[in-house]
């Protein structure tokens, strides 16, 4: 996974559910961190780099 293209408010898919269930979450904030919101339950996780180039399965929709 290229992490070039996350960019702010991109919608990606994870390999694993979250707990609630939901699999689609949004890049809230971008720099040496990832910050991303599950859109079902709404809980914020901060990420590594390599542990999102892990976590993600594929980008879901992009911000236009």
């Amino acid at each position: 996974m290229d992490l070039t293209q996350l960019t702010l408010n991109t919608v990606i898919e994870t390999k694993k559910p979250h707990p609630c269930g939901g699999l689609r979450w949004k890049i809230v904030r971008t720099g040496a961190d990832f910050k991303i919101r599950c859109l079902t339950c709404g809980r914020v996780v901060m990420l590594t780099p390599d542990e999102l180039r892990k976590r993600v399965r594929r980008v879901v929709e992009e911000e236009s």
